[in-house]
């Protein structure tokens, strides 16, 4: 209990002078990582506190993952790190290059003292509900990438509503929560009628939709554009046994399947640009190279992950649209 000094008149909070006391402790090492704290009710009888003064102390030192709590057990010493001020849990759906461009355009433009906590849950329902469940009262904010998951509110409503962020991917269930997200519908509706002139000298596009964990955005604005041209089009959900066509421009949302794309253009003997066109979803440094440049609809994952840290700092509670540009190369 000596670890700990509360005094009444130096204008401090008194849950503030319980974290200053632990802190102090770690820094003369007096405590070390392992080391148990005195019990809630023993601070509050000594100190005559209330609970929730208490509480507040130990919690802010939970969220900075400098103390953790074992059930029946007590409050133990996790970190010896005080340098850290906030915690942030991020979960991601999946990792690729352009939203490793998100990820540390973030981490760059977050003030020292804030670490960040990455998890990811690859479009599993299950993986998803438990990241969060096992989070929950461990971090100061919560930036969850929801995916095409249905249902995540019914699990992020377990989180405290004012610390929750959304990134990438929204919908009417999580309307009350801050965002910065795509609008995958107009994105490619506006896109491909911007490069319209160029799509003419080609006969039908076709949009490669696997219906897994794409967004269901883009098919609908895939469908918005074929409703308001004629110009021919198709979906399909594998390139599978599919022979390709002279005269065909392909719209890929997957990095994957640009890859088997390409491999087929090749064995076919046909040329990008000409024979076939190629429009693919997401920049990265790679597609500026790739056969000679592919044409590409993206957000600016960058601006993303910048406007992402300004709101947690402000914490402004607003619903952002990121820009989407497209960028035309010789793959159209």
């Amino acid at each position: 209990m000596s670890l700990i000094t509360i005094e009444d008149t130096i204008g401090i909070p008194k849950y503030k002078q319980i974290v200053l006391s632990v802190e102090k402790g770690l820094t003369d090492g007096s405590l070390k990582k392992g080391d148990k704290l005195p019990s809630i009710n023993s601070v509050r009888d000594r100190f005559l506190l209330s609970r929730d003064t208490v509480m507040m102390a130990f919690n802010e030192l939970k969220m900075r993952g400098i103390v953790e709590s074992i059930s029946g057990k007590g409050y133990y010493i996790k970190s010896e790190d005080i340098a850290v001020t906030q915690k942030v849990f991020l979960l991601f759906d999946e990792l690729n290059a352009f939203k490793e461009d998100l990820y540390n355009a973030f981490l760059n433009s977050l003030d020292d003292g804030i670490q960040v906590d990455i998890f990811f849950h690859h479009f599993s329902y299950e993986v998803f509900k438990k990241h969060i469940y096992d989070s929950i009262g461990n971090y100061n904010y919560y930036v969850i990438m929801p995916a095409n998951l249905t249902e995540t509110e019914l699990v992020i409503d377990k989180l405290p509503e004012d610390k929750v962020f959304i990134l990438d991917q929204t919908h009417e269930a999580l309307k009350q929560y801050p965002s910065i997200h795509q609008n995958f519908e107009d994105d490619i509706y506006k896109s491909l009628n911007q490069s319209l002139d160029l799509l003419k000298k080609y006969q039908k596009i076709v949009l490669l939709f696997p219906d897994k964990k794409q967004p269901l955005g883009m098919l609908k604005g895939f469908q918005k554009f074929r409703k308001s041209t004629s110009f021919p089009q198709e979906v399909i959900n594998s390139l599978e046994n599919r022979t390709l066509k002279k005269g065909e421009v392909y719209l890929i949302l997957d990095d994957r399947d640009l890859i088997v794309l390409i491999k087929k253009i090749k064995e076919q003997q046909l040329e990008i640009g000409k024979d076939i066109g190629v429009i693919s979803y997401n920049e990265t440094l790679l597609k500026e190279i790739v056969e000679g440049g592919i044409t590409t609809i993206s957000t600016d994952f960058k601006a993303m992950g910048k406007r992402l840290a300004t709101m947690i700092a402000n914490n402004e509670r607003s619903q952002i649209e990121n820009p989407n540009a497209l960028i035309i190369r010789n793959s159209l």
